[in-house]
C-alpha cells in the first residue's frame, strides 16, 4: 500500500498549494503569478532529474509535450482567476465534472460509451453541485445553480473541468515516452516559456515581476515547492497503482480545500459546502471505481 501514501501526499500537497495560491493574488496578476508557479516547480524540479538521469524519449513525446503544456499554461491562468474570483469552497469543488465531462468527451474522441454507473455518477455530481447552495433553495428550486453560475470561480472551474477531460490522456503518453520525473519537469518548463510574453504584455506596475516576487516571494517559493512535491508524489503513486485510484484519492483534496476555506479565508456556509463536495466525491468515484 505504498501508493497509498503517496497519493495521500499528493492530495495534501494539492489542497495546500491551492490554499497558498488564493493567498498570493493579493499583489500578484495571474500572468505574473502563473510564469512563477511553473518556472519555481522546474527549478524545484531539476534535481529529481539529476538524481534519475535523463531517459530515451518515445516517438509520441514531443507533440504530447506540446499539447499538454498548452493546456497546462492554459488552465493554470484561468485557474488562479477561478481562485481569485469565488470562495476556495465553492470554486475547487467543480473540478470533479471532470469524470462527468470524459462520459462526453470519450465517446467523441475514443469511440468509449458510459456504463449505467458512469450515468448515475453524473447524477450524484451534479446533486452534488446543487448542495453546494442549498441554502439558496427558498428563492427557488434552481435558485442552487442559479447563484453557483453566477460566479466567476466556478464557471472557470468547469471550463477547467472540461479542458482536464480532453487531455487526461497526455500524462499517460508522456510518462511512457519519457519518465515518471522527467514528464512534469519538462511540462512546467515550456508551459513557462508559454505564460512568458503574457506575462510580459500584463505587467501590473513599472516594477512588473520584481515586484511580484518581492511581494509574495515566500509563497511564489512555497508554491513551486508544493507543486513540484505534488508532481512526484503522484508520478510515484501512478507507477505502484493503477491511474484511476490515485486520481479518486487525490480528489478528496476538494473537503480539505473546503475546510481549508474557513478555517485560513474565513469563509461562509462551509457546512453545505462540505456536504455538497462530498456528494460529488461520491459521484466521482461512482465514475472512475464501478
Amino acid at each position: 500500500m505504498i501508493w497509498l501514501i503517496f497519493a495521500m501526499l499528493a492530495t495534501f500537497f494539492a489542497a495546500v498549494n491551492d490554499a497558498i495560491i488564493k493567498k498570493s493574488i493579493r499583489n500578484v496578476n495571474e500572468y505574473s503569478l502563473a510564469y512563477l508557479w511553473k518556472l519555481y516547480t522546474t527549478i524545484f524540479l531539476l534535481p529529481f532529474l539529476f538524481l534519475t538521469g535523463m531517459p530515451a524519449f518515445g516517438n509520441q513525446f514531443w507533440l504530447a509535450l506540446f499539447i499538454a503544456a498548452c493546456i497546462n499554461a492554459t488552465t493554470s491562468i484561468i485557474y488562479i482567476k477561478a481562485l481569485k474570483h469565488s470562495d476556495l469552497s465553492i470554486s475547487t469543488p467543480m473540478l470533479t465534472f471532470t469524470p462527468a465531462f470524459l462520459l462526453i468527451t470519450s465517446p467523441l474522441l475514443l469511440g468509449e460509451f458510459p456504463d449505467i454507473y458512469g450515468l448515475i455518477g453524473t447524477i450524484i455530481i451534479i446533486f452534488g453541485s446543487y448542495m453546494l447552495n442549498a441554502s439558496n433553495i427558498n428563492r427557488g428550486y434552481l435558485a442552487p445553480f442559479k447563484t453557483l453560475m453566477k460566479e466567476r470561480g466556478p464557471r472557470f472551474m468547469l471550463l477547467i473541468a472540461f479542458i482536464w477531460s480532453i487531455g487526461a490522456n497526455l500524462d499517460k503518453i508522456g510518462v511512457r515516452s519519457s519518465s515518471i520525473l522527467l514528464w512534469p519537469l519538462a511540462v512546467n518548463m515550456l508551459s513557462s516559456i508559454f505564460i512568458l510574453p503574457f506575462m510580459i504584455m500584463h505587467k501590473q506596475n513599472k516594477g512588473g515581476i520584481k515586484f511580484s516576487i518581492k511581494q509574495e516571494h515566500k509563497y511564489l517559493l512555497l508554491i513551486g515547492l508544493f507543486t513540484a512535491m505534488l508532481s512526484v508524489s503522484q508520478m510515484i503513486a501512478i507507477s505502484l497503482a493503477l491511474v484511476v485510484y490515485v486520481v479518486s484519492i487525490k480528489r478528496m483534496s476538494i473537503l480539505i480545500n473546503i475546510l481549508l476555506g474557513y478555517v485560513i479565508f474565513k469563509e461562509k456556509n462551509i457546512k453545505e459546502r462540505f456536504i455538497g463536495g462530498a456528494i460529488m466525491i461520491i459521484g466521482a468515484l461512482f465514475i472512475t471505481l464501478l
